[in-house]
Parts: C-alpha cells; sequence; structure tokens
C-alpha cells in the first residue's frame, strides 16, 4: 500500500507522459563493420565511439550521470521530483533511499522506472555537461570509470542489466538508440582498434 501511494505521488509531482508524448522506437546504432572504410585505425576507433556516444549522451543514461548531486529526469534532463540527493553511496539519502519509490521494476501506471539495482552512478562518473572526447577519456580511466578495465566496460555496457534499462524505460520514455547489444558491440570494436578517442 505504501508503495503504491508513493508512487501516485511521484506521478503527480513529475506527471506521467502520454504515449503520444514519446516514441516508443528507438533509433539505430550503426554496426561496427559498417566503419571498415575508415582506412586509419585511431580513426575508425574514434568513430565508433561517436557512433556509441549517441548512447552515453542520452536522457537514459545523462540523467543518472549528473554533474551535480541530483538525478536527472525526461527527456529535457530537468531536476528530479520529488527534490532527492545523492547520498554516500549514491543510493539516495538516509531518510529517502532511492528504493523508496524506485522498486524491482518499472511502475508503469504512475510512471515510475525501476531496477533492483537503482541508484546514481559515482560523481567520479558524472558525464553531464561533457563532450563527447571528455566522457571518452573519462570512461577509459579506472579511476573515473567505477574501476573497470576496458574490457569490464565492454561487459558494463552492453550485458550489466542497470545499463540495459535504457533500452527498456517504461511506458512514455523513448530508449536509447539501438539495442543494448549493438551499444555492446560499439565498445568492443572501439576497445579492439584502440579505444580511440574523437577531438
Amino acid at each position: 500500500m505504501r508503495i503504491t501511494v508513493l508512487a501516485a505521488l511521484a506521478a503527480l509531482l513529475t506527471g506521467t507522459p502520454t504515449a503520444d508524448a514519446v516514441s516508443a522506437q528507438s533509433d539505430s546504432l550503426a554496426r561496427p563493420e559498417s566503419f571498415a572504410a575508415i582506412a586509419d585505425p585511431a580513426a575508425r576507433s574514434a568513430a565508433m565511439f561517436v557512433e556509441l556516444g549517441k548512447v552515453l549522451t542520452n536522457p537514459r543514461c545523462v540523467n543518472c550521470h549528473p554533474a551535480g548531486d541530483r538525478p536527472r529526469q525526461g527527456e529535457q534532463g530537468r531536476l528530479h521530483q520529488p527534490p532527492v540527493e545523492r547520498g554516500a553511496d549514491g543510493h539516495g539519502l538516509p531518510a529517502m533511499h532511492c528504493s523508496i519509490c524506485h522498486q524491482q521494476a518499472n511502475f508503469d501506471p504512475a510512471g515510475v522506472p525501476g531496477h533492483p539495482e537503482w541508484h546514481l552512478a559515482p560523481r567520479e562518473m558524472a558525464w553531464e555537461g561533457k563532450t563527447l572526447a571528455e566522457i571518452c577519456a573519462q570512461i577509459k580511466d579506472p579511476k573515473r570509470n567505477g574501476g573497470r578495465s576496458l574490457e569490464e566496460l565492454v561487459h558494463h555496457i552492453g550485458t550489466d542489466t542497470l545499463v540495459g534499462w535504457a533500452w527498456a524505460p517504461g511506458f512514455g520514455r523513448k530508449p536509447a538508440p539501438g539495442t543494448q547489444q549493438e551499444a555492446g558491440a560499439l565498445a568492443e570494436a572501439w576497445v579492439k582498434t584502440g579505444a580511440g578517442c574523437p577531438n
């Protein structure tokens, strides 16, 4: 009962988008082999990252990688309502953990997204307001990517279920471009070609 009341309150505060407001279809991502005509490996790698950047700079990702201590929401990246904060571990403040409203799965009647591990990315993984070149340098740096190797980063992008939420965001939200498998394939090809960054 408490969860239903909180979810209904969240819907009233944020407004539940209508089906007409947001398309359920995502844009596609180019496949790694479509970059084969780029002879220079560094340029080919950077071009693949630019394609992957369509996902990384999408609101589904940036909203949870904010520059500050408040998550963003919606296609416009507006500040989260109700006004929650990151907290010490990215799961919210003690009195208002993310899991109070964000349950195991999306709750479409109230427009509340969900996942068992719902939380903000760590501060050092903030992407909001950064260029694609800055994001590229950041995600290659284990001090700023959650301690991941490049191979672990490929796994994170291509198979992590919380990341995968970006392609199944629930009613009224446009998914990230392509599919998680396509993003993972691009990330893997990017790493295999030298993990080059765009200028």
